[in-house]
């Protein structure tokens, strides 16, 4: 059974608009850096680039947007989108608004193998080695939380959960330990751990962008799984929802997700908890309508926080994102304590 006309036509402006915003905020960001670049001066590139206008515009801004801007922010909405969905299942699997793509500790799993490459390895593939081995190690810590938590065969929410926090803190107790006793690369590994959108170029744009749509195309394939989930997994096993195969699917493709963006861009906390949630009270909780709402958002909200560490004397942006998700943090904490009360 479809969406009645009027929710159909509510989808469809939804996405219009976050489309629409999202190639406004592109063509903005692209102006924002230590070098202000007039969006007339933007379109005169792209339009230079594709072979409409004849005259080259300044070398400068060709080299500006085409080589350091463009890359960073589709790198920027790539992952914001990736990490938005990933907390959006993270709350829908937990039935937790407060829930996020690290839960699982993925994300500690990738930093960890970010940190041993950093500190013990060779640069075998040159600059991308710290990136395979924080996806590799991601994906391992994954099979590490995902056999701690079967019990009986099954997979338990809350079981997961736990299993998570406790691999999680380990990693970073481990972590830890490494920045201490390293003194040679700790500040970058600091400053990776804060996450960055500094190294994006063409190459790794072309590397996780198909990871991440066929992750949003799989996670799109459960939307109504999920909006059957939300009832408690004996009635979406009662509607007909293989409940099982739809959480061990879920997981894995998040993971895959949440450890391709963690590889490459470091720790961005926030986007993953603040934003599927922000679209949930305005498009409601339908995922069919919040899935690509959420992945559209996540891209603009990251595109601009990224903008903002430009602006700031590029500040990692993992810090900006924390400073706008806090205050959202406390406030669910605060809406869910009141709701407990009623």
């Amino acid at each position: 059974m479809g969406m009645p006309s009027k929710r159909l036509l509510k989808w469809r402006a939804t996405v219009t608009y976050l489309i629409l915003l999202l190639f406004l905020s592109l063509i903005l960001t692209l102006a924002v850096g230590p070098v202000y670049i007039s969006p007339t001066e933007i379109l005169k590139v792209f339009c230079w680039k594709i072979g409409i206008l004849n005259s080259p515009p300044r070398k400068v801004y060709v080299n500006i947007i085409l080589q350091l801007r463009l890359p960073r922010i589709l790198f920027g909405i790539i992952i914001g989108a990736s990490l938005s969905v990933s907390g959006m299942v993270m709350q829908a699997l937990f039935r937790n608004p407060m829930a996020s793509p690290y839960v699982i500790g993925v994300s500690s799993g990738s930093a960890l193998g970010a940190a041993i490459a950093m500190n013990m390895l060779p640069p075998i593939i040159g600059i991308y080695t710290t990136p395979a081995v924080a996806f590799l190690t991601g994906l391992l810590t994954l099979i590490l939380v995902y056999n701690l938590a079967r019990v009986e065969g099954r997979l338990r929410t809350d079981t997961l959960l736990l299993a998570g926090i406790a691999v999680s803190y380990f990693f970073s107790a481990i972590i830890s330990i490494l920045v201490w006793i390293v003194a040679q690369e700790r500040h970058q590994i600091v400053l990776w751990l804060m996450g960055g959108l500094w190294g994006a170029d063409w190459i790794k744009i072309d590397v996780i962008t198909p990871i991440t749509f066929i992750g949003l195309a799989v996670t799109y394939m459960f939307a109504k799984d999920l909006n059957a989930m939300l009832l408690g997994e004996e009635t979406a096993q009662s509607l007909g929802t293989n409940v099982e195969l739809t959480k061990k699917v879920l997981l894995v493709t998040s993971a895959l997700m949440i450890s391709a963006s963690v590889s490459f861009s470091g720790m961005i906390g926030f986007v993953g908890l603040v934003v599927p949630h922000v679209m949930r009270l305005l498009v409601g909780p339908d995922h069919r309508i919040l899935i690509p709402s959420s992945a559209l958002a996540g891209g603009i909200f990251l595109a601009w926080s990224d903008a903002l560490t430009r602006v700031l004397m590029e500040i990692p942006v993992g810090v900006v994102t924390a400073i706008s998700g806090v205050p959202f943090f406390i406030y669910l904490l605060k809406r869910r304590r009141s709701v407990r009360a009623l």
